[in-house]
């Protein structure tokens, strides 16, 4: 019995959370890695949220997901990012 390739249908919302260290360049870099792999996406639309003693910032993207191959790629670059910290 053959496995289906992903369990996600293509194309679809697809939420992404990025957390890395508060400084000034790190929402800006994050956005433009992001919208290397999803030019449509609304940079209007994302979210920010301190960690609480501020040393952490979380970012919310929704991003509109084509394929398996997009997403694997973005995760990549954002997990080879040094201002990452992680990437759900």
């Amino acid at each position: 019995m053959e496995q289906p390739e992903s369990l996600i249908e293509y194309p679809t919302d697809f939420p992404l959370k990025v957390v890395g260290k508060t400084q000034p360049a790190f929402a800006q870099t994050i956005l433009e890695l992001v919208k290397r792999h999803a030019p449509d996406f609304d940079e209007a639309s994302i979210g920010m949220r301190p960690s609480r003693e501020g040393n952490y910032l979380s970012l919310t993207f929704i991003i509109r997901a084509t394929s398996r191959e997009q997403l694997d790629a973005l995760y990549q670059d954002l997990s080879d990012h040094p201002m990452v910290q992680w990437a759900l």
